[in-house]
């Protein structure tokens, strides 16, 4: 176990990766991190990326309010095809 951070009243307090993928479609690399502090990271080449928060797509970003896994799931697959891009 990694220690990031070590307070006196809370003991130490860590962060684990808890799945890193990344898999080539194609010509394009479909990345993904999904952290333990609900921090996660998607992103299908340069077209869409759902990052901690904000989404990008085609360049554009906005912000996104993450509610589940399932969740995130969704709208990423959504976001990649209107994108032009195809996950399966």
């Amino acid at each position: 176990m990694q220690v990031i951070l070590a307070h006196s009243a809370y003991g130490m307090l860590s962060h684990m990766l808890l799945l890193s993928e990344k898999v080539l479609l194609g010509d394009d690399l479909l990345e993904v991190e999904l952290h333990d502090d609900l921090r996660y990271r998607l992103r299908y080449g340069a077209l869409v990326e759902h990052q901690n928060g904000r989404r990008r797509l085609r360049g554009r970003s906005t912000a996104y309010e993450f509610r589940s896994v399932e969740q995130l799931r969704y709208d990423f697959e959504r976001d990649v095809e209107a994108a032009g891009g195809r996950l399966g």
